[in-house]
């Protein structure tokens, strides 16, 4: 029986190609896919019910995209959609205008609308599955992306991570070669034949179930279920053999050599510290540090997570000496009181809102405008769970978080299926996953690593003669440490009970070893 949320352990040396599905798995597309099935087809079923006199029944964009949508081909979803509401139209032809009121012409509309969508709201790639594609990558496993969406080649593009997959099959590709649609394996089928592997040394992650029954069918050796939206039981009985939440809970067994992808085996800084010393010979130093995670212990409601005075007396030390920024989901003034600290620079709401002593700060023009629709999201949030036992909606001024750390294991799904339901009713908000914890946050192309990037530009500090440390240990830093690569040298605070691929360089095991770390980098300019 599949299990979902524990840890799962892969062999990679078993596979000789992992396969991906490109919506919900490797970016957060799906939720676009949805919205734009929902602008269609509810201004079709609107004008429909006045022109015939019939009661109009809204698109419901989880319900309906999950049963009748996710996986298909376009043209395939909307005559499934509308067989569900006894409508019958015509095939048409895919050369239909968008105008046309048959299946080709309803579909091409809905391509127009999804990509207005994208051009708008741009690409969100999951930083999780991105991690474990490049592991995959540097263990020597192949690496292919399917996707039923005639755009999937344009989303991988808009999204830069063409470079991270040998084969790539997409809705073009389905048209062009006569393949069926899921949950025929056909897809699947022609991106192996692409990777010269064969179904049985091939593994395929999956969120959609005909995607899930489509591998199955074919025969692949593992098939790894991502449940997004509290359909578990229905990935298990598709055929899935692994369900998760979330890929972070796949481990792989082999890992890349010392100071790879893999946080159980990254060196500590502490034991490197010599190393990290001659890497900052001559140059400044810049340090920015996460709080929840990396500052203070996890705990189980964010009001208990209190610096300690050892800790904050390292950072005041290490202030003194050079650059010290607290990058953190928390509200900018959330942080700012937690740390209590004036000579420090402060990110707060994963980089919305920033400053530092001297009064610097930027927030997005567009702030402004998404308030109301965090409002929103909350509002739907503390309805959804208001009765779930340990549930906790935090509000952030940029964002609200869902806690389902206290919340029964048998529980958690309905946590997680709350959230796509807010984020289906509400596309522009996104969703960022943390340690036991949702945040939907604006969809704007801003994260924790573009906030550090865009501090070392106003601080004069991006060049040949700084060395920046960035330390955290969140699902939510990782965005943080691919920023850094190249330029200074990241650190993650590992949980060895949750291990996952990292950008990072270095490892910590805990706050007492961040502390140390922090006191020695202090004595690195002493």
């Amino acid at each position: 029986m599949a299990r979902q949320g524990a840890p799962h352990q892969v062999s990679a040396s078993d596979f000789d190609a992992f396969l991906f599905d490109l919506d919900g798995v490797v970016t957060r597309t799906s939720k676009v896919h949805a919205a734009a099935w929902k602008e269609l087809f509810d201004d079709y079923l609107r004008r429909r019910a006045v022109r015939l006199d019939e009661t109009f029944r809204p698109f419901d964009p989880c319900a309906d995209y999950n049963r009748y949508l996710d996986g298909k081909t376009r043209y395939e979803g909307v005559e499934s959609f509308l067989a569900s509401r006894s409508i019958e139209l015509p095939p048409g032809t895919p050369q239909d205008g968008p105008d046309a009121e048959t299946v080709c012409g309803l579909g091409n509309r809905k391509s127009e609308i999804y990509l207005e969508l994208l051009r708008r709201h741009g690409v969100e790639s999951i930083a999780s599955a991105l991690a474990f594609i490049q592991c995959l990558r540097v263990l020597g496993v192949r690496t292919g992306v399917v996707s039923s969406s005639r755009n999937g080649r344009s989303v991988l593009g808009r999204a830069g991570l063409s470079h991270l997959f040998d084969a790539v099959v997409d809705g073009n590709d389905v048209e062009g070669l006569h393949l069926a649609g899921m949950p025929d394996p056909a897809i699947f089928l022609e991106a192996v034949r692409r990777l010269g592997a064969s179904p049985a040394r091939t593994a395929v992650v999956e969120d959609a179930l005909t995607g899930v029954q489509a591998g199955r069918k074919a025969g692949f050796g593992l098939v790894i279920g991502v449940d997004r939206s509290g359909q578990t039981r229905a990935l298990e009985l598709g055929g899935a053999d692994i369900v998760v939440s979330d890929l972070a809970q796949v481990r792989l067994a082999e890992s890349p050599e010392i100071g790879g992808h893999l946080t159980s085996h990254l060196p500590s800084a502490l034991e490197r510290i010599e190393e990290i010393s001659a890497a900052a010979r001559g140059k400044r130093l810049a340090v920015f540090l996460d709080y929840d995670g990396t500052l203070t212990p996890i705990v189980a409601s964010p009001e208990l997570a209190v610096l300690s005075d050892e800790m904050r007396s390292a950072l005041e030390e290490l202030a003194r000496r050079c650059t010290v920024a607290v990058v953190s989901g928390r509200d900018l003034r959330d942080v700012q009181r937690m740390v209590g600290l004036d000579g420090l620079l402060y990110a707060g709401s994963h980089g919305f809102e920033i400053q530092g002593h001297e009064g610097r700060r930027i927030e997005y023009e567009q702030d402004a405008a998404f308030l109301p629709l965090v409002d929103e999201a909350e509002r739907l949030l503390r309805e959804r769970l208001g009765g779930l036992p340990g549930a906790l909606v935090e509000r952030k001024r940029f964002s609200v978080a869902a806690h389902y750390r206290n919340v029964a294991e048998g529980h958690r799904p309905a946590v997680a299926r709350a959230v796509e339901e807010v984020l289906c009713a509400l596309p522009g908000l996104r969703r960022g996953d943390g340690k036991m914890v949702y945040d939907l946050q604006p969809r704007v192309d801003w994260n924790k690593g573009k906030a550090l990037l865009w501090m070392l530009e106003q601080l004069g500090l991006r060049g040949a003669g700084v060395l920046p440390v960035y330390v955290g240990d969140d699902l939510t830093d990782e965005d943080a440490f691919r920023a850094i690569e190249g330029l200074g040298l990241g650190v993650v605070v590992r949980d060895l009970k949750d291990e996952r691929p990292t950008a990072a360089r270095y490892a910590l095991a805990d706050t007492a070893e961040v502390l140390a770390f922090l006191k020695a980098l202090s004595g690195l300019h002493s």
